[in-house]
């Protein structure tokens, strides 16, 4: 068995085509969808995800602005920041950009988004709603997870659903997303006892635990779809998973690349967010 490739890059870029389309009728009845990124500091890799963000909004059409903050900024000064965006009716996404420095607490900061405008999906009013299985906002990576799954065809009711990790972004949210689907979802994390054992049950696996090639066939289940959330640099500077590919490759019937998998499918996740809160769909 050699696993299909789920491309994120090639279905982002279908995707991204359509919603082209969708952004193109709203500006024709003059609602124009604007995304404002807060970026405090200057972490390189947050500064190229946010100018990833940006490139990827002008792709499609979509409005947007960065608003650069010194890493000094106080908590207050960065809350005021978000409460004149939120009672901006021209903007109708906010997202500010992760790490913050140590002197802020970043919930506090979630929080004071206005959750219609949360188009990170991490406001608890929006994941209170996902939980409950309301329409929302969904977190970015989730969502794109799903979306992959759901690009081919790949039946997830009744499939037994592993998560490796459980982290507020990626972990927590994907296992409840896969369960309002009627997936079965254990929880893997670093305290986990017999990892292997509840891996090698998985239909579907996600690896979201941020170690290069944790992950190898000894862990899948022959025909199991693979999910690498993983983005980590090596000591050459080559990108890699989560997983090992190709001794992933070799087991599972699906799989995820990293580069051009999930990563691609995060961005766009934000694009479709931000058209939603623009057409005013979230209540």
């Amino acid at each position: 068995m050699v696993a299909e490739v789920i491309n994120g890059k090639e279905l982002s870029t279908k995707l991204k085509e359509e919603m082209k389309q969708e952004v193109d009728l709203l500006r024709k009845q003059n609602l124009v969808p604007h995304l404002t990124v807060v970026l405090v500091g200057n972490n390189p890799a947050s500064r190229s995800y946010v100018n990833g963000k940006k490139r990827a909004s002008e792709e499609v059409g979509i409005s947007s602005e960065i608003i650069e903050l010194p890493e000094t900024v106080s908590e207050e000064e960065l809350l005021d920041v978000i409460d004149k965006l939120n009672n901006e009716d021209a903007v109708h996404g906010i997202l500010v950009q992760l790490p913050l420095p140590k002197q802020i607490t970043v919930a506090h900061i979630i929080e004071a988004i206005d959750p219609r405008k949360d188009v990170d999906g991490f406001h608890p009013i929006n994941i209170g709603k996902m939980m409950t299985g309301q329409d929302t906002l969904l977190p970015c990576t989730p969502y794109g997870i799903l979306t992959m799954l759901h690009s081919k065809n790949i039946s997830i009711e009744g499939k037994h659903a592993v998560v490796i990790g459980r982290s507020n972004i990626v972990g927590k949210p994907v296992g409840q997303l896969l369960l309002n689907e009627n997936a079965t979802v254990t929880y893997c994390h670093s305290r986990t006892k017999n990892l292997k054992e509840l891996t090698k049950q998985a239909d579907i696996l996600v690896v979201a635990v941020g170690r290069p090639n944790v992950i190898n066939e000894e862990y899948i289940k022959s025909g199991a779809v693979v999910i690498d959330v993983g983005i980590n640099r090596l000591e050459d500077g080559t990108l890699t998973g989560d997983v090992d590919f190709q001794s992933a490759m070799k087991k599972a019937s699906y799989i995820t690349p990293v580069p051009r998998g999930v990563g691609p499918m995060t961005i766009t996740s934000l694009l479709h967010n931000t058209i939603k809160a623009a057409k005013g769909l979230i209540k």
